[in-house]
């Protein structure tokens, strides 16, 4: 992709940049300007706007190709200017990421709230996409907790092999004295014992 911005930074990962966190106060070293003829309209060029977000330059203009972020305006000397809604747009963007979805699903995502008969309408259909994700992430938190057991319980296990002094082969450790009997044996530690 050409950089058509002058003086704009250039970035390997397209959005791989993410530097600060959602929710962190942007450095107040970046500050809106007044766009040229509108007195009330404060911008940011593409650079100040990637600074302020934690994203690549790279990773706003792609957002900019697939129709998720779009300049307010452009200076005279052709700089892309931003304004705060543009930074709202770009942690919006960030947070939904950050929830599991990837650029193309965000895509379709405006796309299917734009086709909205009316705000109801659109409103409902968040509704029902953060609904259906509020219950994938407790589905995805239970299957951490229970994973978190069954670790904190290998590890447990483990630890009495580290007294171990025995130079027996692996398939020894299947009738370990060590241990009170293999049931209690978590999964995690039984899998290296079978073929």
């Amino acid at each position: 992709m050409v950089n058509d911005e002058p003086g704009a930074h250039s970035d390997r990962g397209a959005d791989s940049g993410t530097v600060g966190k959602v929710g962190v106060a942007p450095p107040a070293s970046a500050d809106y300007a007044v766009a040229a003829g509108e007195p009330n309209l404060r911008t940011l060029r593409v650079g100040d706007l990637a600074k302020r977000t934690g994203k690549t330059v790279r990773a706003l203009h792609l957002y900019e190709e697939l129709g998720l972020l779009v300049p307010a305006q452009r200076s005279s000397g052709g700089y892309r200017l931003y304004t705060r809604d543009s930074e709202l747009r770009v942690r919006w963007i960030d947070k939904l990421q950050q929830m599991g979805f990837s650029l193309t699903d965000i895509k379709l995502i405006v796309q299917d709230i734009e086709r909205s008969k009316n705000a109801p309408d659109a409103m409902q259909r968040v509704q029902d996409l953060f609904r259906e994700k509020l219950e994938d992430t407790r589905k995805q938190l239970r299957q951490l907790a229970a994973l978190d057991g069954e670790l904190e319980a290998s590890l447990a296990y483990l630890e009495t092999c580290d007294g171990c002094k025995t130079e027996e082969l692996l398939g020894a450790c299947a009738s370990c004295a060590r241990h009170e009997c293999d049931h209690k044996t978590p999964e995690l530690v039984l899998g290296f014992r079978v073929h």
